[in-house]
């Protein structure tokens, strides 16, 4: 089965023509990037997979099956986790209560092991989710997609505001999910983070995709980098 296919997404907010005929595809085991500047679309494209911001023409399919037209709810009973940009935790519960909301699949993943994976949670677990730090939002966000047990991950500018360091951190367990057998979907505008660990990218440039193909190779066209993503020239290292 292949995790996610979607062909000509033409996608509005009231009149304006955000998406423009895009269409993505993720394969098993792999981590797919999709970049792009501010305001490219991204966000909306990732909205529209998820059926929040539903596609007013095109198709998606997650595991070789029709989900265009499905309720949000019903892709996680698929085996599709999303962590939404602004990370959209329960401010007014503690991390432990925000951990026991997700009702996912059987699976590894449980609170145990997310504490394990992210020990700084396990160490604020009853604090609320107001008193985190943005750090810690983000690891908890993830963390509740994570227990869902998802055969795919969905992730929405999971950088978006974080301190270097602790970017680094959030990558690595981006990369330990698809060493779990996750597939995996980045939206991000951290373009140097994002190619280091993604197999293939797509950018995104008015709402229409304008390069599909390796992640290493895009990165190393410091030109077609600049033009299209309006990333910079730093160096981003994972080792």
């Amino acid at each position: 089965m292949t995790p996610l296919i979607a062909t000509g997404l033409n996608t509005f907010y009231g009149k304006s023509h955000i998406l423009h005929g895009v269409g993505l595809e993720l394969r098993e085991g792999e981590i797919v990037a999709l970049l792009g500047r501010n305001g490219a679309g991204k966000t909306t494209a990732i909205r529209s997979l998820m059926g929040l911001t539903p596609p007013r023409s095109g198709t998606v399919k997650f595991f070789d099956q029709d989900t265009t037209h499905l309720p949000t709810f019903r892709l996680a009973a698929l085996g599709v986790g999303y962590v939404p940009e602004g990370r959209r935790i329960f401010t007014n519960l503690t991390v432990e209560e925000n951990l026991k909301v997700p009702d996912g699949l059987p699976g590894p993943w449980d609170i145990a092991r997310v504490y394990k994976l992210f020990p700084r949670l396990a160490e604020r677990k009853g604090n609320k989710g107001s008193q985190l730090s943005g750090g810690e939002q983000e690891m908890l966000s993830i963390s509740r997609a994570l227990l869902l047990n998802p055969k795919l991950l969905m992730l929405d500018e999971p950088s978006q505001g974080l301190a270097p360091l602790i970017v680094e951190e959030v990558f690595r367990i981006v990369v330990a999910a698809r060493a779990e057998g996750m597939s995996v979907l980045l939206v991000e505008q951290n373009v140097r983070a994002a190619v280091a660990i993604a197999d293939r990218a797509y950018v995104l440039e008015d709402g229409k995709v304008v390069y599909e193909g390796n992640a290493a190779e895009f990165g190393r066209d410091e030109e077609r980098v600049r033009e299209l993503a309006g990333a910079s020239a730093a160096k981003w290292n994972l080792d």
